[in-house]
Order: structure tokens, then sequence, then C-alpha cells
């Protein structure tokens, strides 16, 4: 590939991605257009881009899903490249494909890498030719719950039925037994189609409680591709992440090297360009098994951005420029411990509820080695179009009990009243005992929390708050005041 100049670049996203992606591209020169539905008009990342375009809309699918819409606000303006952040167009072959017939950059992978890793069952078939191991399963697409079971004999119960389109948890169902079977089988179906348009699912044998390990790898039109280390992202909540770290407690360097070059066999599998994840799952006996490519941006990305020193957007824009990359395998190290919190306006006592409202009190924590990506700001509305999640807290520390500690802090200086966020559930993770030496799994939310954890905290720390302002008050008094009803008085004083 020649390279080619970027000068103006469309960001297809909104909220804290946004604002990530025209600060590092701001800072190479390049000139920021945001595009922006009805909802977020008064949003930062619309007021912090050079300009911003207005394509209507409320929910996600009038908005920043509308391909054409997109496309047209690329054409009007001239635009060189677009950044599609994650979510929404990220992994979307046709949006790919309709900015590759227009003449416009994509930052991030072309369609045809996408289409490859973007059905499971493909992105299987072809990363077996680079002897990359894979986990039992079926052949191919399923389309009798007879057929599970037949396959649940060869490899034994459970057995994990998955969509083999798109991601984030949908279409999914653990099965134990053969009564479970049909049941599980048509809810994934149905849900698949609901979600993706696409009702296909393959079944795999399911590890109990793996670690979820997952590599970003980064390459170039030139033929580089290198592995900039591993993310481990094992706390996770309906197969969703929550909470993510790097580097994993659990590689050595001889691991780390093999795992690493699978994730690199499997960019050259799909002839792979950018920025990409590589998703494996890491049993008991740390056998390692390919789970999934994202050709994107990852959420978790500060993390790697952190212990490597890298930033990963300029990087994907110097790459889709058609520059080469800029270091080698061996250029790489490794430094320090960073960990990333998402911090999510979700309602933890109601099943994680996604919650919405204006933001009364907005304060973030600072300090050396502490990190907000966010897309708020004080009198700012959370809106129920989006995704619940509104900021990343991230920190580094020299070793990872240091950032641990430092999290911890961070944490109870970040405040956010107007709606109820995942803060206080992220200390719980972080204060729990399998998560501090490191052996917790994918299973460790399921098997460790009730909402009661976090009730009983609340009121511990609403009498400790009494004890403060009954300063100069007989120790008697302090029993008394402690009662529930006078808790609940405070906290309501205190969030007015």
């Amino acid at each position: 590939m020649l390279t080619k100049a970027i000068h103006r670049v469309l960001i297809a996203n909104r909220g804290e991605i946004a604002v990530r992606v025209i600060r590092s591209a701001k800072e190479m020169g390049i000139e920021t257009i945001a595009v922006y539905s009805d909802v977020d008009k008064n949003m930062p990342f619309v007021k912090l881009a050079d300009r911003a375009v207005a394509i209507g809309g409320q929910t996600s699918r009038e908005s920043y899903l509308d391909i054409d819409k997109i496309i047209k606000v690329c054409v009007e303006h001239k635009i060189d490249a677009v950044h599609p952040g994650y979510g929404f167009l990220s992994e979307n072959p046709v949006f790919a494909a309709r900015l590759e017939k227009e003449g416009i950059r994509l930052i991030g992978p072309s369609s045809y890498s996408m289409k490859i890793m973007g059905d499971k069952l493909s992105s299987k078939e072809a990363v077996k030719k680079f002897n990359v191991p894979v986990i039992p399963g079926s052949p191919g697409a399923i389309t009798d719950h007879k057929e599970v079971k037949e396959i649940a004999k060869k490899i034994g119960y459970p057995v994990l039925i998955k969509a083999s389109a798109g991601g984030g948890g949908k279409g999914m169902r653990v099965v134990n037994s053969d009564d479970e079977l049909q049941s599980a089988f048509e809810r994934a179906t149905g849900e698949a189609e609901a979600s993706f348009g696409n009702g296909a699912v393959f079944v795999e044998k399911y590890v109990i409680n793996p670690k979820h390990i997952e590599f970003q790898i980064m390459a170039d039109s030139h033929g580089s591709v290198v592995y900039l280390f591993e993310r481990d992202c094992s706390v996770q909540r309906r197969h969703q992440k929550v909470v993510e770290e790097a580097p994993s407690v659990i590689l050595d360097e001889a691991l780390r090297k093999k795992m690493g070059e699978c994730a690199v066999n499997v960019a050259k599998a799909c002839d792979y360009l950018g920025a990409g994840t590589v998703e494996f799952i890491v049993d008991e006996q740390k056998n390692f098994y390919f789970l999934e490519m994202n050709t994107r941006l990852q959420v978790e990305h500060p993390v790697t951005e952190m212990i490597t020193g890298l930033d990963l957007v300029k990087e994907q824009i110097k790459v889709a420029r058609g520059e080469k990359l800029s270091f080698k395998q061996e250029d790489l190290k490794i430094n320090g411990h960073a960990i990333e919190v998402r911090v999510c306006a979700e309602d933890v006592a109601n099943d994680f509820a996604p919650d919405s409202g204006v933001i009364k009190h907005y304060s973030i924590p600072k300090g050396l080695g502490i990190r907000v990506d966010d897309g708020i700001e004080q009198g700012g509305e959370v809106s129920p179009f989006y995704d619940s999640m509104i900021a990343k807290l991230i920190v580094h520390g020299k070793t990872r009990e240091e950032a641990i500690e430092k999290l911890k802090s961070a944490i109870s200086e970040y405040t956010i009243t107007g709606v109820k966020t995942t803060l206080r559930f992220a200390l719980f993770v972080l204060n729990h005992k399998e998560f501090v030496d490191g052996s917790y799994g994918t299973s460790f939310i399921a098997n460790n929390f009730k909402k009661e954890d976090l009730l009983d905290e609340e009121n511990a720390e609403a009498v400790a708050l009494f004890s403060a302002w009954l300063q100069g008050k007989k120790q008697a008094d302090l029993k008394k005041y402690s009662a529930l009803p006078y808790q609940k008085a405070w906290k309501q004083r205190i969030n007015e």
C-alpha cells in the first residue's frame, strides 16, 4: 500500500471513545468531524470535534448504525478516513465495503478480514490452517437440537450453544444435560436471529470457569504483525467484561510467547491490517484455545497503552496511512501493571439494570498513573438509548499490588451523582481474595457476588458517615443514630 495522507477524519461513534479518538487525531494535526444524534447534541465529543454534523434520530438504528447517513456525511465533507471506535459499525463488513467503494479509508481492517473473523465458524476454519488450537465442537452450523445431542455425546457436557455471528453474550446458552437441550437451542437461535439477523449457531465444549486472555495485535500493510502482550478479561457479567488488567498473573514468558505467536498467526490467517484483538480461553492446566478475533479497537485498550507506552489510536491512523510499524516485536517490553474498571450507569442492586438521568455532580480522581476516559460532564444527561458505560477508570502501577491499591483509592475519589453507577461494585471485585490472588475465572461474579454484599457495605458506610457527622456527641448516641431510617435520611441529605 502506498502512503496516503489523512487530513480529515470522521468519527463514526459517540461518548468516551469518540472523545478518545478526537484527542489523538488532533495531536497528529488531523481535522476531526463528529456525527451526532438528536440525543447527543450537547455531549462533550460534539463540542470537542473541529466540526460536528447532525444525523438525527434517537436510537442507534436511527443514527450511528445508519450506514447511508454516515456515508452521505463522508462524501459531502470530503472525508479522508473514518474511525469507527468500537461497537456500532466498527465490525460491519457492509460498512467497510461501502467506504472502500467510495475511496474512503477505514481506520481498521478490510471488509474481507471482517467477514472471515466476524463469523465464528469461518474464523475457526481459517486459524486451523495456521495450527492455532480451537475448542472441540461442531464443524459447522447446527440446524436441529438433536445434532447438539450427538455432538455432546462425543465431547461431553457441559456444552455451549453459540451464535455464529455477533457477540456480547447474545445467542449463547450453556447446556448441562440432554433435558436442557431443546429449550436452550430454541432460545439461542431465536436470540441470534433477533440480535444479528442470523440465527445460525454452533456447539463447542464449555470450559468451566476458564481464564479469558486476549492479545492485542497490530499489523501494517508491509507484512509486519506484532503482539502487544495480553490482557486478562476474566471478570465478566453475562459474557460482558467488567474489569480488565495487563499483564495476566497466570502467564509466564514461555506461555506468553506461545500465545502471542498464535495471535499473530490469527491475524495472518485473514490478511489483517491495523489494531485487533485475539481472544483465548485458558483452562486450569493452562491449555489455551482460540475463541474469536475482534476486528477493532477494544474498550480495554488503555491498559495495553499503559504497559507499553504506545498510543494505539495514533498507531491505527499511521497504519491506515500506509506507514510501516515503527517498532518490532523485540522492541516491546512490559512496563508495570495496569487495571481498568468500566464505569456504567447501572443499578447493581436491581440486577445491573441500566440507569439514566442528569449528572448532578461529577468529579474525577487525579494523580500520577491515573487516567479517566469519559464522555460525560456535570449537567449532562446519560441517555437510555445507548450503552450504559459512561467512563473507564484506568490506573498504572509498578506492581500489581500497587495498581490495585491505587485503583481503590481512585474509586473513592470518583464522584458521580444523579445516576446509579457500578463504582462500588468495582470495589467489591478489587477487595475479593480471588481477585487479589489472581485465581479468578470467568465465573467469578456468578460464583461470588450477591447484591446483599453491596447493601451491607452501604449500611456500614452510612454508619461511618454518621459517626463523622456526630463528632462531639456522646458515644452512646451513635447506636441510636446508626438505625436504618437515620442512614437513609443521611444518604438522601448527602445526595442533595
